[in-house]
């Protein structure tokens, strides 16, 4: 039992630390690109410049004529966040990488869900050319998402019948 609460509690200081770093990210965004303008950091390639996303991923809901209020899109974050630990929460006995899959999906869901309930908004600051700004939450979702993919293509390949 005890090794299972000490796991645990790992992970969720994981998950705050990855929140914490996300939201230290966004403040030195947003304090150093707001009023100075982007940062070029590979020329062509890669900048950092201050954008408040008041839409989902990709702007979809404005590509659709949808506006939502910043409070629903909070509250829908944060049921999906939630939604997501209950997952989690029934392959407790899988393997660590399954955890730090879903850990770094919570930590990234709940980067954005935060700022976008205390901001109204949520900060993106990395730029890629020809894609949209994002954030550090945004890596963590993507991240968690492809050690999830990852490790279910392996443990697919190991349980197939040998030949």
């Amino acid at each position: 039992m005890r090794a299972s609460r000490a796991y645990f509690l790992g992970l969720l200081a994981c998950i705050l630390a990855l929140v914490g770093c996300d939201h230290a990210t966004k403040l030195a965004a947003a304090t150093a690109l707001r009023e100075h303008g982007p940062l070029v950091v590979v020329p062509g390639v890669v900048d950092l410049s201050y954008t408040e996303n008041h839409d989902v991923a990709f702007d979809g809901l404005s590509r659709l004529s949808l506006h939502a209020p910043a409070a629903w899109l909070a509250l829908v974050a944060l049921s999906i966040t939630a939604a997501t630990v209950v997952v989690w929460v029934r392959r407790r006995r899988a393997a660590w990488p399954v955890h730090a899959g879903f850990a770094c999906i919570v930590a990234g869901a709940l980067g954005n869900a935060v700022d976008r309930a205390a901001r109204g908004h949520v900060v993106d600051f990395i730029h890629v050319r020809f894609w949209p700004v994002f954030n550090v939450a945004d890596i963590l979702v993507v991240a968690g998402m492809a050690i999830l993919l990852l490790w279910r293509l392996v443990a697919a390949r190991d349980l197939r019948p040998a030949a």
